[in-house]
């Protein structure tokens, strides 16, 4: 059975469930965790801080640069304020997937 991932299609992309770290001291994909709830996500941690959307826009120029796809592709669907996000890409899902297993790790 597959490990399972934070990952799932969507329409027209994926959704990709994150634990965001702001003022991480860089910017970067630390793979998929476990939470003890059981669900996956991806811990991404940024040196922007939360003031003001500063993380958040981070986290998705971040998320777009690694997938390779423009940032106006990337949304925040849910969390605005919390660690755990939900953010939605567009484009070819079979393409972002294979693309977030490889910065996965």
């Amino acid at each position: 059975m597959a490990a399972e991932r934070p990952w799932r299609p969507a329409r027209d992309g994926v959704q990709v469930d994150v634990r965001l770290t702001p003022r991480g001291g860089r910017d970067a994909v630390d793979g998929v965790e476990m939470l003890a709830n059981g669900r996956a996500i991806l811990k991404i941690r940024v040196r922007a801080a939360p003031n003001g959307g500063e993380a958040n826009g981070a986290l998705m120029r971040l998320v777009a640069k690694s997938l390779g796809v423009a940032p106006s592709q990337v949304r925040l669907l849910s969390g605005t304020t919390g660690r755990i996000k939900r953010l939605v890409i567009a484009g070819d899902g079979g393409a972002l997937v294979a693309a977030l297993e490889k910065i996965a790790g």
